[in-house]
C-alpha cells in the first residue's frame, strides 16, 4: 500500500490552525472565563515552544486516525505478521495485493474520512474531555468548547488522511 506520509504533516498543521480561530475570535473569551485566565495571565507563554510541542503531538494524532479512517489498515494489520509479508513475499503478501488493488479504493473519501473523524471526537474524545471535566468541575460550557474543537478538528484531520494518504 503506497502512502503519501506527507499528510500526516499537513494534517498535524489543523489542530494549530482551526485552534487560532476556535479558541481566539470564535470561542477566546468564554474559554478564558471557563479556565480563569486572563489576557495578563497568557502573556509570557513561549509560543515557539508551544506550537512545536503541539505540532509534535498533533503528527501523533495524525497516525492515530490512520487506521481508524482507512479500512484497508485492518487487512494489512491483520496480515502483516504472517510469514514473509514483510519480505513482499508469500501467500499473504499475494492475497493483500490481490485485495488492495480489488477494494483498496472503498470508502477512500474526504467525507468518510470525516465521518470517523467526527465518530472518534463524538465517542472517545467527549466522554474522555467530560470525565476530565467532571472531576475538575468544570462546566458544559468547558466541555462543549473543547469537545466542539476536537470534534471538527478530528473530522478534517480524518477525511485529509483519508482521501490523500
Amino acid at each position: 500500500m503506497e502512502m503519501n506520509f506527507y499528510i500526516f504533516f499537513v494534517a498535524a498543521l489543523l489542530p494549530m490552525f482551526i485552534g487560532f480561530f476556535w479558541y481566539g475570535p470564535l470561542f477566546g473569551n468564554t474559554w478564558m472565563r471557563q479556565m480563569g485566565f486572563t489576557k495578563e495571565s497568557l502573556e509570557g507563554t513561549n509560543m515557539v515552544k508551544t506550537l512545536v510541542i503541539c505540532f509534535i503531538l498533533s503528527v501523533l494524532i495524525a497516525f492515530a486516525l490512520m487506521p481508524m479512517v482507512i479500512h484497508q489498515m485492518g487487512a494489512y494489520s491483520t496480515l502483516a505478521g504472517e510469514p514473509g509479508f514483510n519480505e513482499q513475499t508469500g501467500e499473504a503478501y499475494s492475497y493483500f495485493e490481490k485485495f488492495v488493488s480489488t477494494y483498496g479504493d472503498r470508502f477512500r473519501t474526504f467525507k468518510h474520512g470525516a465521518f470517523h473523524g467526527i465518530l472518534y471526537g463524538v465517542f472517545l474524545i467527549l466522554p474522555i474531555l467530560g470525565i476530565q471535566a467532571m472531576f475538575e468541575k468544570k462546566s458544559f460550557k468547558y466541555v462543549a468548547i473543547n469537545a466542539g474543537y476536537w470534534i471538527v478538528t478530528l473530522a478534517l484531520m480524518g477525511g485529509i488522511i483519508c482521501e490523500w494518504l
